[in-house]
């Protein structure tokens, strides 16, 4: 239903933003503080829970790692009062930062499952410089994919884990050469209750059981899509002020 035709209060808007590469440092919190300024800059009629300590109606989906810029940033913002849905793309438009860009907006019809609860795939591509030959790059691949089980050992300040990949991973991790020496990588990533992996992570495994011939540590990591059951959080229709 069109947010044109809207006529009740208390609804959810659903915004695909970015991170771009100017802010693709900064914290999850620090991004959503951000966005919280961006929502009272744009005057939009944002809601609050109420008590001592009210705080504005805001959710996001799988948080991103720092060091990752995103075309697939999902946000959900309680209004409460209804807007039309090119209305309060055009306001929240003019309030973005430099590093965010609204891409697609819709007003949801009754109260919309949380995002975090809706997600479980991540599409991300990875980019890093080739020290090989594509030949090797391929061989590499292939041995992963093959591989009925592989393990990668997670070191954290507080422990060291192992974590078993394959079983996060939805498909073959693919590779294609680019024409500035780089190899691109896709792969897609399950998100689950019990935890998922990074791809910085699968990254560093290809590299060390594998022998993948790229030069991991200058390797970017761009988030290209959310999903639920394969399919996009939102309409990939853009909505034009």
């Amino acid at each position: 239903m069109s947010g044109d035709m809207m006529n009740r209060a208390g609804v959810c808007c659903r915004a695909r933003i970015t991170k771009d590469e100017a802010i693709r440092y900064i914290s999850h919190l620090d991004y959503a503080s951000l966005m919280q300024r961006a929502i009272r800059r744009a005057k939009l009629p944002a809601a609050y829970s109420e008590g001592f300590n009210p705080h504005m109606k805001m959710s996001f989906a799988s948080a991103l790692s720092v060091g990752v810029t995103s075309d697939a940033e999902y946000m959900d913002v309680e209004l409460s009062e209804t807007l039309p849905e090119t209305e309060i793309a055009k306001r929240l438009r003019s309030a973005l930062p430099d590093g965010v860009r609204l891409l697609n907006l819709r007003v949801l019809d009754g109260k919309p499952k949380a995002l975090m609860a809706l997600t479980d795939e991540a599409v991300y591509e990875v980019t890093a410089p080739l020290r090989g030959s594509m030949d090797d790059a391929r061989e590499a691949l292939d041995g992963f994919n093959a591989a009925a089980e592989c393990s990668y050992l997670r070191r954290t300040p507080k422990k060291t884990r192992e974590i078993e990949v394959r079983q996060y991973m939805v498909g073959d991790v693919r590779g294609e050469e680019t024409t500035d020496g780089r190899i691109k990588l896709t792969m897609a990533i399950r998100i689950t209750p019990g935890g998922s992996v990074k791809p910085q992570e699968i990254l560093t495994l290809l590299c060390e059981k594998f022998a993948f011939p790229v030069e991991a540590q200058a390797a970017s990591v761009c988030r290209r899509a959310l999903l639920s059951r394969g399919k996009a959080l939102l309409p990939e229709a853009e909505v034009k002020p």
